[in-house]
C-alpha cells in the first residue's frame, strides 16, 4: 500500500512539475516601463532601460504617469520617433496606467503628444521577436480571409521607375481596397525590389528604417490583412525618389470575415 501511495505521490509530482516548466517556459513578461521612474522626460533614459531586454510577442508594457498632464501615443515609424510627430499616430492612450501587449513582431515606438517633453526623451522604442518556446497558433476559421480582388500594381507598367512622379498616386487614387484583396508586384529583381514600410513620414522621405516585410521575388503577390494605410517603396537608389512608390488605403472587408462567404467586391 505505501509503494503504491509513493508511486501515486511521484506521478502526481511529475505532472505538476511539468506544467510548471511548460507554462514558465511560455508564460508572457508583464514590464513596467521606467520601472519606479515611470513614464517621464529624461535624456537616454528609455533607450538603456529597454536596451537589455529581450521583448516578445505576448509580453505587455504597463505604462504609468499622470493623465492629467500627460498621455503615451504610439507612432508608426523611427522618424515619427525621432521628430515628436504625433500627426497620425497608431494609437492614443491617456488612462493614467495603460497596458499595452505585443501581438505582433517588429519595432513598436511610444512618444509623449507634450512635444516639449517627447525632445527631452520621453520617448521608447521596443523590438519585439517571436519566442519558439510559444507556438504561433493557426487562426481560427472565423478569421481567415475572404477572397477578394487581385490588383496588378501600375498595370502595364508593373513596379517600375515611372515617367510621372505621381503614377503610382494616380493608379491608386480611384481604387476601392478591401481586406483579403492583394497587390501583384511584377518588376526585375535584379535591380528592384518591394519593401513595405511603416510610417507616413518614412513614405514622404523615401527613409526604409522601418520595414514592415520585403519582398524579392519579383513576382510578388501581397495580401492586405489589415484595414488603414499600408505604404511601399523599392529600396534601390533614387527609384523611390523617382516615384517609385505606392500609398494604399484599405478598408474592412464588406462581407465580414466567414469562411463560408463568397467576397467579390469590384
Amino acid at each position: 500500500m505505501a509503494t503504491t501511495m509513493k508511486k501515486i505521490f511521484l506521478f502526481v509530482l511529475l505532472v505538476i512539475t511539468t506544467f510548471t516548466v511548460l507554462f514558465g517556459s511560455c508564460s508572457a513578461t508583464v514590464y513596467t516601463v521606467g520601472d519606479s521612474a515611470g513614464w517621464i522626460a529624461k535624456e537616454g533614459f528609455y533607450h538603456e532601460w529597454a536596451k537589455e531586454k529581450v521583448f516578445y510577442v505576448g509580453d505587455s508594457l504597463v505604462i504609468k504617469y499622470d493623465p492629467h498632464v500627460n498621455d503615451v501615443t504610439q507612432v508608426w515609424g523611427a522618424l515619427e520617433l525621432e521628430f515628436c510627430d504625433t500627426f497620425s499616430p497608431k494609437a492614443v492612450y491617456r488612462t493614467g496606467h495603460d497596458v499595452v501587449t505585443f501581438t505582433e513582431p517588429g519595432d513598436h515606438y511610444f512618444i509623449s503628444s507634450n512635444q516639449a517633453q517627447c525632445i527631452l526623451g520621453q520617448r521608447l522604442d521596443v523590438l519585439v521577436v517571436h519566442d519558439p518556446s510559444r507556438p504561433i497558433p493557426p487562426p481560427p476559421p472565423s478569421k481567415i480571409l475572404p477572397s477578394g480582388e487581385i490588383y496588378r500594381v501600375g498595370d502595364s507598367k508593373a513596379w517600375s521607375v515611372p515617367e510621372d512622379n505621381d503614377y503610382y498616386n494616380k493608379w491608386s487614387e480611384d481604387k476601392l481596397f478591401h481586406v483579403g484583396d492583394s497587390l501583384l508586384f511584377e518588376y526585375n529583381n535584379e535591380i528592384n525590389d518591394v519593401l513595405e514600410i511603416s510610417g507616413d513620414l518614412e513614405f514622404i522621405t523615401c527613409d526604409p528604417t522601418s520595414r514592415v516585410a520585403v519582398h524579392k521575388t519579383g513576382h510578388d503577390l501581397v495580401t492586405l490583412t489589415k484595414p488603414g494605410v499600408h505604404y511601399f517603396i523599392s529600396s534601390e537608389t533614387g527609384h523611390c525618389a523617382a516615384g517609385l512608390k505606392l500609398r494604399v488605403v484599405v478598408q474592412a472587408s464588406s462581407c465580414g470575415w466567414t469562411i463560408t462567404q463568397s467576397c467579390y467586391f469590384h
